[in-house]
Parts: structure tokens; C-alpha cells; sequence
């Protein structure tokens, strides 16, 4: 399965703002209701806390693609 780099500031962010940011879902609401169904999974593993801080390198399972957190270019 192909990996989708998703870039973010700092290398740190929540699990409901990295969806957003990704593409996968339209607002918090949504993202948030999401995730605590368990349709979410870092790193292999189901998450449900939308305040879940990723890092760099993580991997995030999604609607059925798998999205990896890198960091911005220049910070």
C-alpha cells in the first residue's frame, strides 16, 4: 500500500487536526466523531483520542489509505 507524506510544523500534531490537514475529513466535528467510532489507527493500532500527538515518522490509517507524518520544508 502506498504512503502518503502529509508535511506539518514542528514534526508535532493531533490526530483530529493531521485528518484535516490531510484531506480526509472536512472539520473537527467530523474527524472527531470518526476517530472515536475506531476508524482511525496509528501506527498499526486503532486510536480513539483525537488529541492522540503524533511525531514524526508516524503512520496513520484512514478510510482505507495510509498517511505518513514528515515535516515542513524550511522549519
Amino acid at each position: 500500500m502506498d504512503r502518503q507524506q502529509v508535511a506539518v510544523r514542528d514534526g508535532v500534531i493531533r490526530l483530529g487536526q493531521f485528518l484535516k490537514l490531510a484531506g480526509v475529513v472536512d472539520t473537527g466535528g467530523e474527524a472527531k466523531l470518526r476517530i472515536q467510532e475506531g476508524e482511525a489507527k496509528v501506527n498499526g493500532q486503532v486510536e480513539t483520542r483525537r488529541g492522540r500527538q503524533l511525531v514524526v515518522g508516524d503512520l496513520v490509517g484512514f478510510g482505507g489509505e495510509v498517511f505518513e507524518v514528515v515535516v515542513k520544508a524550511g522549519d
